[in-house]
């Protein structure tokens, strides 16, 4: 693990410190699961991004070949 620092408001404090004393945890581990927490739903969020940037991208395309042509083809194989 790498150690960090960091700088909390007084009421961040007091509600971390309530948090570890009624879940018998420390605070460094609640830390860490909000970091996970907040890490994990940045990558959902980007991936989600992606898909809807990558929504529709062959739309309008006319140099594509028909898909039901295609699946013709393969049926024939």
């Amino acid at each position: 693990m790498v150690r960090t620092r960091i700088y909390l408001t007084e009421s961040q404090c007091a509600e971390l410190a309530a948090i570890a004393v009624r879940t018998g945890r420390r605070r460094s581990e609640i830390i860490r699961e909000a970091v996970d927490s907040l890490i994990e739903r940045n990558r959902r969020d980007r991936h989600d991004a992606v898909l809807r940037e990558a929504s529709g991208i062959w739309r309008g395309r006319t140099d594509l070949p028909e898909l039901d042509r295609l699946r013709r083809e393969w049926d024939r194989d």
